[in-house]
């Protein structure tokens, strides 16, 4: 990662907490850009850092010997990585990559630490986003066991749309069938379909979503769920 030069947009979760507490910590927050399929964190290692994206989408794997990585949940402008230290655990349960370049917001540890020790309004709003996770994990998982993969397509292009702000996303089929668990062959057939009634436009590894309503119309259930869980816990999306 390097130090960003741009002004940092903004992320969710801190613009949620109360003025003085989010002037806190933005103050001990300095700005750093990602690249594409940079790793941020491995299962098991420690949290020297916690991030807050505000254009970076970072995807959240777990794997299984002899299999390569599935995505279990995706964190964007909405969240933040390293959320465990509100709980006193102070390491990854899981691979986090990004998938694209963008900036995120960086603090080391220690001091957020100290910030969660010094505000309840800044535990509450991690432990909330914690709940919300849990929530994502678990509709990944029945969504990746029980619906096909057109839907489980549209529904993870319109995550990723809703945290890229409608820019085109820089992916292959490859990629795009590790995060959801099957084959190139079928991400190819599904995104063809899309592209035939003309919901999304695929050129060189670059998808642009077209229109979210057909998307929508495709995805399953899981999509407006997540949504859901969100609002019930923030009151936005």
């Amino acid at each position: 990662m390097s130090k960003s030069t741009e002004q940092p947009a903004t992320n969710q979760l801190i613009d949620q907490l109360p003025a003085a507490t989010a002037r806190y910590l933005m103050a001990a927050c300095h700005p750093v850009d990602v690249e594409f399929d940079q790793v941020l964190a491995e299962a098991g290692a420690p949290v020297y850092n916690v991030l807050f994206p505000t254009t970076a989408i970072i995807s959240i794997t777990a794997e299984v010997g002899g299999h390569r990585p599935l995505e279990m949940g995706m964190i964007g402008f909405e969240g933040m990585l390293g959320a465990s230290l509100a709980l006193g655990v102070e390491r990854h349960p899981m691979r986090a990559i990004t998938q694209g370049t963008g900036t995120v917001l960086e603090i080391p540890a220690p001091d957020f630490r100290q910030q969660l020790e010094n505000s309840p309004a800044l535990k509450r709003a991690v432990h909330g986003y914690l709940f919300v996770l849990a929530e994502q994990l678990g509709q990944t998982a029945a969504c990746n066991a029980f619906h096909e993969v057109s839907a489980r397509l549209a529904r993870w292009l319109l995550m990723m749309d809703d945290r890229a702000g409608g820019q085109p996303l820089v992916l292959t089929h490859l990629f795009l069938g590790d995060m959801l668990g099957v084959r190139r062959s079928a991400v190819t057939i599904a995104a063809g379909q899309m592209q035939d009634k003309q919901l999304i436009r695929y050129s060189r590894g670059h998808i642009q979503v077209l229109s979210r309503p057909g998307l929508e119309s495709v995805a399953c259930e899981c999509y407006p769920a997540a949504i859901a869980a969100y609002q019930r816990q923030f009151g936005c999306a």
